[in-house]
Protein backbone atom coordinates (compact mmCIF):
# COMPACT_ATOMS: atom_id res chain seq x y z
CA UNK A 1 0.00 0.00 0.00
CA UNK A 2 1.65 3.54 -0.85
CA UNK A 3 1.31 6.11 1.43
CA UNK A 4 -0.21 8.42 -0.20
CA UNK A 5 -3.32 6.12 -0.49
CA UNK A 6 -3.06 5.78 3.14
CA UNK A 7 -3.63 9.63 3.51
CA UNK A 8 -5.82 10.04 1.21
CA UNK A 9 -8.50 7.28 3.54
CA UNK A 10 -7.32 9.56 5.85
CA UNK A 11 -5.11 6.78 8.03
CA UNK A 12 -2.34 8.59 8.00
CA UNK A 13 -2.49 12.27 7.78
CA UNK A 14 0.76 13.12 9.93
CA UNK A 15 3.02 10.50 8.17
CA UNK A 16 5.35 11.81 5.31
CA UNK A 17 3.03 12.47 1.80
CA UNK A 18 5.10 10.36 -0.17
CA UNK A 19 4.40 7.41 -3.02
CA UNK A 20 6.07 4.44 -1.96
CA UNK A 21 9.12 3.51 -3.75
CA UNK A 22 9.58 -0.17 -4.49
CA UNK A 23 12.61 -0.41 -2.26
CA UNK A 24 9.96 -0.47 0.28
CA UNK A 25 7.67 -2.66 -1.21
CA UNK A 26 7.56 -5.98 0.60
CA UNK A 27 8.12 -9.21 -1.50
CA UNK A 28 7.35 -11.50 0.92
CA UNK A 29 5.94 -12.24 4.69
CA UNK A 30 3.68 -9.57 3.97
CA UNK A 31 1.48 -10.23 7.06
CA UNK A 32 4.60 -8.31 8.82
CA UNK A 33 4.31 -5.28 7.48
CA UNK A 34 1.46 -3.44 9.03
CA UNK A 35 -0.90 -0.44 7.36
CA UNK A 36 1.93 2.35 7.46
CA UNK A 37 1.85 4.68 10.21
CA UNK A 38 4.20 7.09 11.11
CA UNK A 39 3.33 7.26 14.88
CA UNK A 40 4.44 3.79 14.89
CA UNK A 41 8.22 4.62 13.58
CA UNK A 42 8.12 7.42 15.72
CA UNK A 43 7.10 5.06 19.17
CA UNK A 44 10.08 2.75 17.42
CA UNK A 45 12.99 5.54 17.36
CA UNK A 46 11.77 6.71 21.19
CA UNK A 47 12.60 3.13 22.24
CA UNK A 48 15.77 2.07 20.46
CA UNK A 49 17.25 5.62 20.63
CA UNK A 50 20.58 4.59 18.34
CA UNK A 51 20.06 4.14 14.46
CA UNK A 52 22.58 3.10 11.91
CA UNK A 53 23.03 5.37 8.92
CA UNK A 54 24.62 3.80 5.88
CA UNK A 55 25.26 5.70 2.88
CA UNK A 56 28.14 5.56 0.14
CA UNK A 57 30.90 7.86 0.33
CA UNK A 58 34.10 7.62 -2.43
CA UNK A 59 32.97 4.58 -4.04
CA UNK A 60 32.33 2.51 -0.66
CA UNK A 61 29.48 1.91 1.82
CA UNK A 62 29.58 3.15 4.73
CA UNK A 63 27.41 2.95 8.37
CA UNK A 64 27.20 5.45 11.17
CA UNK A 65 25.72 4.20 14.62
CA UNK A 66 24.01 7.84 15.87
CA UNK A 67 21.66 8.75 18.44
CA UNK A 68 18.28 9.60 16.73
CA UNK A 69 15.35 11.48 17.50
CA UNK A 70 11.90 12.35 15.09
CA UNK A 71 10.80 15.87 14.70
CA UNK A 72 7.55 15.92 12.85
CA UNK A 73 8.18 13.81 9.76
CA UNK A 74 11.79 14.39 9.80
CA UNK A 75 15.02 12.59 11.67
CA UNK A 76 17.31 14.35 14.12
CA UNK A 77 21.17 13.77 13.62
CA UNK A 78 23.98 14.81 15.71
CA UNK A 79 27.60 14.34 16.40
CA UNK A 80 31.14 15.92 15.91
CA UNK A 81 31.49 19.00 13.36
CA UNK A 82 34.77 17.69 12.74
CA UNK A 83 33.06 14.83 11.36
CA UNK A 84 34.14 14.01 7.68
CA UNK A 85 31.36 11.59 7.26
CA UNK A 86 28.58 13.53 9.01
CA UNK A 87 29.57 16.42 7.30
CA UNK A 88 29.36 14.17 3.76
CA UNK A 89 25.74 13.66 4.86
CA UNK A 90 25.41 17.53 5.42
CA UNK A 91 25.94 17.77 1.72
CA UNK A 92 23.63 16.47 1.03
CA UNK A 93 24.41 12.61 0.25
CA UNK A 94 21.51 10.08 -0.25
CA UNK A 95 21.21 8.04 3.22
CA UNK A 96 19.60 4.93 4.32
CA UNK A 97 18.88 4.60 8.31
CA UNK A 98 17.69 1.24 10.13
CA UNK A 99 16.50 1.03 13.37
CA UNK A 100 15.76 -2.06 15.26
CA UNK A 101 14.38 -3.14 18.40
CA UNK A 102 13.99 -6.75 20.28
CA UNK A 103 10.58 -6.85 22.47
CA UNK A 104 11.24 -10.83 22.83
CA UNK A 105 12.16 -14.18 22.42
CA UNK A 106 9.85 -16.77 20.29
CA UNK A 107 10.47 -19.88 21.92
CA UNK A 108 8.93 -22.73 20.02
CA UNK A 109 8.74 -26.35 20.37
CA UNK A 110 12.36 -26.88 17.91
CA UNK A 111 14.84 -24.53 16.77
CA UNK A 112 13.53 -24.31 13.24
CA UNK A 113 10.31 -22.03 14.21
CA UNK A 114 11.48 -20.33 17.34
CA UNK A 115 12.26 -16.64 16.49
CA UNK A 116 12.20 -12.94 17.95
CA UNK A 117 9.68 -10.69 18.61
CA UNK A 118 10.83 -7.52 16.90
CA UNK A 119 10.31 -3.77 15.14
CA UNK A 120 12.47 -2.84 12.65
CA UNK A 121 12.41 0.47 10.14
CA UNK A 122 14.36 1.14 7.31
CA UNK A 123 14.31 4.98 6.56
CA UNK A 124 15.09 7.10 3.21
CA UNK A 125 16.36 10.68 2.56
CA UNK A 126 18.60 13.62 2.80
CA UNK A 127 20.25 15.30 5.92
CA UNK A 128 20.63 19.08 5.85
CA UNK A 129 22.74 20.92 7.80
CA UNK A 130 20.78 23.08 11.15
CA UNK A 131 22.34 26.07 12.11
CA UNK A 132 21.68 28.52 14.82
CA UNK A 133 18.88 28.88 16.43
CA UNK A 134 17.35 26.07 14.48
CA UNK A 135 20.14 23.95 15.35
CA UNK A 136 19.71 24.46 19.09
CA UNK A 137 16.34 23.62 19.04
CA UNK A 138 17.24 20.56 17.60
CA UNK A 139 19.92 19.72 20.26
CA UNK A 140 16.95 20.37 22.69
CA UNK A 141 14.53 18.23 21.15
CA UNK A 142 17.58 14.95 21.11
CA UNK A 143 18.57 15.60 24.40
CA UNK A 144 15.02 14.82 25.71
CA UNK A 145 14.12 12.42 23.72
CA UNK A 146 17.27 10.66 25.28
CA UNK A 147 16.89 11.82 29.29
CA UNK A 148 13.21 13.60 29.24
CA UNK A 149 13.25 16.79 30.89
CA UNK A 150 16.83 17.01 31.03
CA UNK A 151 17.04 20.38 29.06
CA UNK A 152 15.17 22.12 32.32
CA UNK A 153 17.67 21.21 34.19
CA UNK A 154 21.12 22.43 32.55
CA UNK A 155 22.40 25.27 31.55
CA UNK A 156 22.04 26.15 27.93
CA UNK A 157 24.98 25.21 25.29
CA UNK A 158 27.49 27.83 24.76
CA UNK A 159 28.84 29.02 21.40
CA UNK A 160 32.16 27.08 21.14
CA UNK A 161 29.63 23.72 22.10
CA UNK A 162 27.36 24.74 19.25
CA UNK A 163 30.62 24.81 16.96
CA UNK A 164 31.58 21.59 17.70
CA UNK A 165 28.85 20.38 16.96
CA UNK A 166 26.87 19.42 13.67
CA UNK A 167 23.06 18.91 13.32
CA UNK A 168 21.32 17.05 11.20
CA UNK A 169 17.61 16.91 9.77
CA UNK A 170 16.44 14.27 7.31
CA UNK A 171 14.05 14.64 5.06
CA UNK A 172 12.39 11.18 5.05
CA UNK A 173 11.42 10.81 1.42
CA UNK A 174 10.08 6.90 2.18
CA UNK A 175 9.75 4.37 4.76
CA UNK A 176 8.96 1.04 5.70
CA UNK A 177 8.07 -0.70 8.83
CA UNK A 178 7.85 -4.12 10.08
CA UNK A 179 6.53 -6.05 12.98
CA UNK A 180 6.79 -9.85 14.35
CA UNK A 181 4.67 -10.49 17.35
CA UNK A 182 3.25 -13.41 16.68
CA UNK A 183 3.65 -16.85 19.09
CA UNK A 184 4.94 -19.96 17.80
CA UNK A 185 3.70 -21.54 14.33
CA UNK A 186 4.67 -25.44 15.49
CA UNK A 187 3.06 -28.34 13.03
CA UNK A 188 0.87 -30.57 15.14
CA UNK A 189 3.36 -33.17 15.44
CA UNK A 190 5.41 -30.84 17.83
CA UNK A 191 2.73 -29.39 19.53
CA UNK A 192 1.51 -33.03 20.44
CA UNK A 193 5.22 -33.74 21.66
CA UNK A 194 6.48 -32.38 25.71
CA UNK A 195 8.33 -29.22 24.80
CA UNK A 196 7.83 -26.05 25.99
CA UNK A 197 6.35 -23.19 23.88
CA UNK A 198 5.58 -19.61 24.44
CA UNK A 199 6.91 -16.01 23.92
CA UNK A 200 9.90 -14.35 26.61
CA UNK A 201 9.32 -10.76 26.84
CA UNK A 202 12.15 -8.22 26.56
CA UNK A 203 12.59 -5.32 29.07
CA UNK A 204 14.44 -2.08 28.27
CA UNK A 205 15.36 -0.33 32.06
CA UNK A 206 18.24 1.01 33.89
CA UNK A 207 19.89 0.18 37.02
CA UNK A 208 20.37 2.68 39.62
CA UNK A 209 22.67 5.91 39.22
CA UNK A 210 26.17 5.71 39.95
CA UNK A 211 27.01 9.72 40.88
CA UNK A 212 30.44 11.21 39.26
CA UNK A 213 33.47 11.24 41.55
CA UNK A 214 34.17 14.82 41.03
CA UNK A 215 30.00 15.89 41.62
CA UNK A 216 29.47 17.81 45.15
CA UNK A 217 27.68 15.95 48.08
CA UNK A 218 24.91 17.88 47.86
CA UNK A 219 24.16 17.92 44.44
CA UNK A 220 21.25 15.07 44.35
CA UNK A 221 20.15 12.88 41.36
CA UNK A 222 18.24 14.67 39.05
CA UNK A 223 14.55 13.98 38.45
CA UNK A 224 15.02 13.52 35.05
CA UNK A 225 17.43 10.13 35.87
CA UNK A 226 14.79 9.18 38.82
CA UNK A 227 12.42 8.81 36.32
CA UNK A 228 13.97 7.20 33.75
CA UNK A 229 14.57 4.87 36.95
CA UNK A 230 11.34 4.65 38.54
CA UNK A 231 10.12 3.39 35.02
CA UNK A 232 12.45 0.58 34.98
CA UNK A 233 11.61 -0.83 38.14
CA UNK A 234 8.01 -0.48 37.37
CA UNK A 235 8.22 -1.65 34.20
CA UNK A 236 5.54 -4.03 32.36
CA UNK A 237 3.18 -6.55 33.97
CA UNK A 238 4.85 -10.16 34.22
CA UNK A 239 2.58 -12.54 31.97
CA UNK A 240 1.98 -16.05 33.74
CA UNK A 241 1.21 -19.29 32.28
Amino acid sequence: MSQRASDARGENRDSPTVEFEQRTVPARMREKYPAPRWADVQALIADTLVAHVAFVAEGAPRVLPVAIATSGTDVLLHGSSGSGWLRALAAGLQVSISVAAVDGLVIARSAFESSIHYRSAVLFGRCRELRGCAAAAALDVLTDALIPGRVAEVRRPTAKELAATLVLRVTVSDWTYKLSDGWPTDPDSDVAGDAWAGVLPTARGYLAPRSAPDLRSNVAVPESALNLLKNSLEGPPVAQS
